[in-house]
């Protein structure tokens, strides 16, 4: 097992900027002796006075021990010149995303530092394999991607381009662990693990936004109350940076070779080209400043409480997510005073597997990839409503519905007054293929299975990366293993064959999954070990 480096090892940090300063600071508590290096000698300064007001700042919260700041300030050291690198055993580099300035600095780097000196770079997006190519030892170049802000981010995605060496892989995680942070290893792909899996996050937010499925405040709210995401889409956005954000999704779809599942949105496109960069620039999808109107989800009004409701199941289709909410309906259903009955198949439709909430007319269904207007059609069912994924019904606030364009208002009003009587906040989205959370976790899935499948890194691996890097509640493949296997497969299957393109292909791994455990069932301890 490799071992970290020593606390008696020195690390330099070329950059004095957020990054490069926060990985200065973790360094420091870790025990390591730091030296920081700016092209700007006074963004050194600035940098370490600032590192020290935060050390304060926690002892002053308890957080931190008077004694173990001081050191910790006292390990903070300016570098004069990049000669003062020469006696390091690390040095990471936070410079400007540009792959030739950091080839430049890596190669003078290389003249001055010793034989066993790790060179590791915090690219978020270029080719670790294209930045170490000019080095008399590529070997010992790796990519160690810290997220901002790095002291609260417990992730490190560890890098490996081509001649990286797995030692010198392995002793960078074992230093990041050292320091408090969950090492993760792939290999440099475009994107790396978190870039690239989180695309679709955005990507699809933006296309149902297109779609008028909804505005940006009421998809944000269906995120963040039924799927159980810290921020919605659009608020993310614009607290990351239009321009930022666009950029990344840019050179994504260009590494990959204009992969149409990475392709950059119009709508986007159009704000940046406004000036419209989110929080930064006072405006985004929303408007921000003391002046700025504060813009409500929408959610259906109050409807009348029904009497009596109807579930329809099969004992051999195995579908969690509808037991989950159905188990947290019925419950609070029943505290209410409304009848649940449990007949068995929906009358005249014998053989139908998907199972269902029915209440005076509506026949309520968990979206399949499909709209409810083509379920209602293919099932001869005009009164569909379809709902949208959710985390834990014991935790959501919102449910998100969407009715067939046959659908009466009746049927509809019935539904609303369902699901309202059951404590959730109905959202209405426009009958877009497969909604809005679902469409979402899917896509998610999906682009998880293929970084899996290409070797870019472990099942593991990706579902710790996109809970510690970017805050998601579930580990994709995790969540595909509670909906199930099945259900993701089938609502990627439709949402490929009603939009016609190679955008929603399934993964090759999650077919052959999906065929070695047909009922769907896949658990994650199984997903993790294959």
């Amino acid at each position: 097992m490799a071992q970290a480096l020593d606390k008696s090892g020195i690390v330099g940090v070329a950059g004095s900027g957020a990054m490069g300063a926060g990985i200065a600071q973790v360094a420091a508590v870790a025990g390591h002796t730091v030296r920081l290096f700016d092209a700007r000698p006074d963004a050194v300064a600035k940098a370490i006075a600032d590192i020290g007001t935060v050390f304060a700042k926690l002892v002053e919260k308890g957080r931190m021990g008077a004694t173990e700041a001081d050191l910790a300030r006292e390990r903070l050291q300016p570098a004069a010149s990049l000669q003062d690198f020469k006696d390091a055993a690390l040095v990471v580099e936070a410079v400007v995303e540009d792959l030739e300035v950091k080839r430049t600095l890596f190669r003078q780097l290389e003249g001055i530092v010793g034989d066993n000196c790790i060179l590791a770079t915090n690219t978020s997006s270029i080719s670790v394999t294209a930045i170490a190519a000019p080095l008399a030892r590529p070997e010992r170049l790796v990519g160690m991607h810290f997220f901002n802000p790095v002291p609260l981010m417990a992730l490190v995605e560890v890098i490996s381009g081509v001649a990286t060496a797995k030692d010198v892989a392995a002793t960078v995680a074992a230093t990041a662990a050292g320091w408090g942070k969950q090492p993760v290893h792939a290999t440099s792909t475009p994107g790396f693990i978190v870039n690239r899996v989180a695309r679709p996050f955005y990507a699809e937010a933006l296309r149902l936004l297109g779609e008028q499925a909804g505005d940006p405040a009421t998809l944000d709210a269906v995120m963040r109350d039924a799927g159980g995401f810290r921020m919605g889409p659009f608020e993310l956005m614009d607290l990351i940076g239009h321009d930022v954000n666009f950029s990344v999704t840019q050179s994504v779809f260009n590494a990959y070779f204009n992969d149409p599942r990475f392709t950059p949105s119009v709508l986007q496109q159009e704000l940046v080209n406004a000036g419209f960069l989110g929080r930064k620039s006072g405006r985004g999808f929303y408007r921000y400043g003391d002046e700025a109107p504060r813009i409500e989800a929408k959610t259906e009004p109050l409807a009348q409480r029904p009497q009596t409701v109807r579930v329809t199941r099969v004992r051999q289709f195995h579908e969690p997510v509808f037991d989950a909410l159905h188990d947290v309906v019925n419950a609070r259903l029943a505290a209410a005073g409304v009848a649940v009955s449990h007949p068995g198949l929906l009358d005249g439709v014998e053989g139908r597997e998907a199972p269902a909430f029915h209440v005076h007319g509506a026949s309520i269904f968990l979206t399949d990839g499909r709209s409810a207007t083509q379920r209602a059609f293919d099932d001869g069912v005009p009164d569909t409503i379809l709902f949208d994924l959710m985390l834990d019904p014991t935790k959501a606030t919102r449910i998100a519905l969407a009715r067939a364009d046959q659908c009466s208002e009746a049927a509809w009003q019935a539904a609303v007054g369902l699901f309202q009587a059951a404590g959730f906040a109905v959202t209405r989205l426009d009958d877009v293929p497969g909604m809005a959370v679902m469409r979402t976790v899917a896509m998610l899935t999906n682009e998880a299975a293929d970084a899996v499948n290409q070797g870019v890194c472990s099942a593991q691996a990706v579902d710790l990366a996109m809970q510690k890097g970017v805050n998601y509640p579930c580990g994709p493949l995790a969540w595909a293993g509670q909906i199930g296997l099945q259900h993701v497969v089938a609502v990627l299957a439709n949402l490929a064959a009603i939009y016609g393109e190679d955008r929603y292909r399934v993964s090759p791994l999650l077919r052959r999954k999906l065929y070695a455990h047909p009922e769907g069932a896949l658990s994650v301890a199984r997903f993790y070990a294959a």
